[in-house]
């Protein structure tokens, strides 16, 4: 059954919305234990969500930023107490603890540079064990999950052969 829950996510994964009759189909399985499997998946917290990636840049003008916070961790906590203060404003996309030179990295959406600029200054800076952020913003997205996200136009030269 593990190896039918992993394949099952691998599928998943590619598009969300293939059906458990598809999903059987393709792995030699009958509908019903795909449906058990996807059932406990979700019953287990390993599907989380279902959704829809949305390359932004093609409907609207929003800037993302990826901010590099230094922290000091929080006594009995460690960097739980911070990271969950953080990630509840509704700006914030992701959170991540992080080795390295920084203890987390933060992505925030934003309508523009500005808006994004005043989010850091005016609402991370300010929290306490905040030591400092460091802002990097996304001028543009080729890659992300896995998907592609630029046109590539086809190439159309002739092929030739020795």
């Amino acid at each position: 059954m593990v190896e039918l829950k992993l394949r099952i996510l691998d599928l998943l994964k590619e598009d969300a919305r293939t059906d458990a009759e598809t999903v059987a189909t393709m792995l030699g399985a009958t509908r019903e234990d795909v449906e058990a499997a996807i059932a406990e998946l979700e019953a287990e917290h390993v599907i989380v969500k279902y959704a829809a990636v949305i390359n932004w840049a093609k409907v609207n003008e929003s800037v993302t930023a990826l901010i590099e916070v230094q922290i000091t961790p929080e006594r009995g906590r460690g960097f739980d107490a911070i990271a969950e203060r953080i990630y509840l404003y509704p700006e914030v996309n992701s959170v991540f603890l992080m080795s390295g030179a920084y203890d987390l990295l933060v992505e925030v959406q934003g309508r523009s540079l500005q808006e994004v600029a005043a989010f850091v200054s005016n609402r991370l800076s300010p929290i306490d064990r905040v030591l400092s952020t460091k802002t990097h913003f996304i001028l543009k997205k080729y890659k992300h999950d896995g998907i592609i996200f630029e046109d590539r136009e086809e190439d159309r030269r002739m092929m030739i052969s020795p």
